[in-house]
């Protein structure tokens, strides 16, 4: 889905195509764009704007398609999708607004449940 068409989708709706509300995307993108305007050499444009990188990234984590279909619907190659998505992630993650509590914090918890989970879903 191009953002175009994400931008008119209604918030309940887009919260069910991406997984996010629309306050945390747009969060996200900002959080993008202030790491790219930061950059002293920001080298060749993207063929997708920031908006669309993320709803790549979204849609990887969401649907958990390949980065070869994702990139036949967005017109870009698999390592495009591929280094996009890897790139989206690392910036949410050094941003500390996404990031998941390490190891230590797990292994420290006060709970005294073991909890095993198994997917079957392929």
């Amino acid at each position: 889905m191009k953002y175009w068409k994400a931008r008119q989708l209604s918030s309940k709706k887009f919260k069910r195509k991406t997984g996010i509300s629309l306050k945390t995307y747009r969060i996200m993108v900002r959080l993008v764009k202030n790491k790219e305007a930061g950059k002293k050499k920001p080298g060749r444009p993207y063929k997708l704007i920031i908006e669309e990188q993320v709803l790549i990234a979204l849609e990887y984590w969401r649907e958990y398609r390949s980065y070869y279909h994702i990139g036949l619907d967005w017109g870009v190659s698999e390592s495009t999708v591929c280094r996009t998505v890897q790139k989206i992630e690392n910036i949410l993650i050094q941003s500390r607004n996404f990031s998941l509590p390490g190891k230590k914090k797990l292994l420290d918890s006060s709970l005294d449940e073991e909890l095993i989970l198994i997917d079957v879903t392929q």
